[in-house]
């Protein structure tokens, strides 16, 4: 374990010294600017939908992030060649997937943490409420949600040819199933044979991501989800990345490193 803790280090590090830290800071800068003009409007229904905005840049910039971040980091291996003294050392490959692994997502988290600390101090000083809980809450929510969204990229970046690809459509992916994955199992029964089973499949197949999305909650302040559901979420969300990280582990030890 110590070496896949010493990767996952690394790719904390590699958070700082990219450019997406600082693209964070200036998002969470625009989040607070945002936020702090509810003050100008003294209507709640205002209040409402700037809170929403803000969440919703929230959700945009963390996916985008972690996608990037998860998307390069076997193509960067092979491209400078690291992964073979990499590899040397001796470090497996599931160690390095893994490693990988933990670190975005460790780096997401980083990156939640300073979103919802500069949502809650600006959204909090204008409202005087401090639902501290109800931000933990949705923070843990989206993180799981953000493990399954790097699970799926690493096991992305192991077949597609560049990092851009594997960003453009992982992103598209889970764009799609946070707007459409619930609305699957309505639009297969207005469907005949075989169309309505092929959808029916994709719908149970997918990993429903919208379950993690507690925006509207606190949006409209309607108090804490169960914490049993959020357990359950979070068993939930741990299947889908042990699924994909397996995935990734299995693509990855057939896969040819050497680059031409």
């Amino acid at each position: 374990m110590n070496t896949v803790f010493a990767l996952a280090g690394i790719v904390i590090k590699e958070l700082y010294r990219r450019k997406d830290f600082y693209v964070l800071f200036v998002l969470t800068a625009v989040i607070t600017i945002a936020a702090a003009s509810v003050q100008f409007f003294h209507d709640s229904h205002i209040v409402r939908y700037v809170k929403d905005l803000c969440l919703l840049l929230i959700w945009i910039s963390a996916l985008l992030v972690t996608i990037a971040m998860a998307a390069r980091q076997i193509p960067s291996e092979r491209e400078n060649r690291t992964i073979f003294p990499l590899l040397a050392k001796p470090v497996t490959r599931g160690q390095v997937i893994l490693g990988k692994f933990l670190g975005c997502w460790l780096a997401s988290g980083i990156a939640l943490v300073v979103f919802y600390l500069f949502f809650a101090i600006v959204t909090g000083t204008r409202e005087q409420n401090w639902p501290v809980l109800n931000y933990i809450q949705a923070l843990l929510l989206q993180w799981i949600m953000l493990g399954i969204v790097t699970a799926m990229t690493l096991l992305g970046s192991i077949f597609l040819a560049a990092p851009s690809s594997t960003v453009t459509i992982v992103f598209t992916i889970v764009a799609g199933i946070l707007f459409l994955g619930r609305h699957l199992n309505v639009v297969a029964i207005h469907n005949t044979e075989p169309l309505r089973d092929i959808i029916y499949t994709i719908y149970f197949l997918i990993p429903h991501l919208e379950l993690f999305d507690v925006r509207e909650r606190l949006v409209n302040d309607w108090g804490l989800v169960n914490w049993l559901d959020c357990l359950l979420a979070a068993l939930y969300g741990a299947g889908y990345m042990m699924l994909f990280l397996l995935l990734a582990w299995l693509g990855f030890r057939r896969k040819n490193l050497s680059v031409s």
